[in-house]
């Protein structure tokens, strides 16, 4: 299945081009150095939008947001959740455990995200799909307080910390990031699979909007790069070569049986 090609869309034929697009505009000539802005997530399809976990499964109904959060911090065992975890902190745990929130996740790597884009073999026949996110355009959109701790803090993405210095609850923060915005920040390093994924994560200032809606607003600071089916297998080979597997990415028995699962599924079963 072909994608329909938008106009901030790249669709690449190689795995060279697709080298050289996932790092174009990384030269930082001010610092002689390579430091991509980007943020990346990679998917299997490429007619997916980018819908975080809740609204896929609770739909419109923004105020289940908090009793399903509520319900979360009542349940967690103490020997795994602090109820001293501030709201914030408690939504990434959740999602990190798979709990529906609105945060949707991301990587600092475009390997990663490749690896997401292609370690659903049962979609090798459909285009797949990496956003880039400017993450650093995005996070100087927001009004302030809020771009102030950016400039006090010499940084270009927030974290949990810088965030809970200014707000106390989910609606605070809502309020103080405006309707109609997005912002990105870095997770407390939870575990290995939070620190091997090098992830981010995006939230916006509504339980029940979708991204990709907003982003088509702001055409500056995202950009697509399409993998058509044909390519999937080769980038998926060289992934497995550079050591991007479900091994590493997530650390246990449960990474080791996926990437054993999918290294050991013949290209053509029959």
């Amino acid at each position: 299945m072909n994608c329909s090609i938008l106009s901030n869309d790249c669709r690449v034929g190689s795995w060279e081009q697709l080298v050289e697009e996932l790092y174009r505009n990384a030269w930082k000539p001010e610092m002689g150095r390579f430091r991509s802005d980007y943020a990346f997530r990679g998917l299997s399809d490429c007619t997916y939008r980018l819908e975080n976990s809740f609204l896929r499964n609770s739909g419109k109904h923004p105020e289940l947001e908090y009793h399903i959060l509520r319900n979360f911090r009542k349940y967690a065992p103490t020997s795994d959740f602090s109820q001293s975890n501030s709201p914030l902190r408690s939504l990434v745990i959740a999602q990190h455990h798979g709990l529906p929130t609105r945060l949707m996740d991301w990587t600092y790597s475009p390997f990663v995200a490749l690896h997401f884009a292609t370690s659903n073999t049962e979609k090798f026949d459909i285009d797949g799909v990496i956003w880039q996110v400017d993450f650093v355009k995005v996070n100087h959109l927001v009004p302030e307080p809020l771009k102030n701790l950016l400039a006090s803090e010499k940084c270009n993405a927030f974290t949990v910390e810088m965030l809970e210095s200014e707000f106390s609850s989910i609606h605070e923060l809502d309020g103080k990031i405006g309707k109609g915005h997005v912002l990105f920040f870095e997770p407390p390093s939870l575990d290995d699979r939070i620190i091997n994924q090098f992830a981010l994560f995006s939230i916006m200032s509504s339980a029940t909007s979708v991204l990709d809606d907003w982003l088509r607003e702001h055409p500056e600071v995202y950009r697509r790069i399409i993998i058509p089916a044909a390519l999937k297998w080769e980038i998926r080979d060289k992934l497995d070569q550079a050591n991007i597997t479900e091994r590493v990415l997530f650390p246990g028995l449960d990474g080791l049986a996926r990437w054993l699962k999918r290294h050991y599924q013949p290209k053509n079963p029959l």
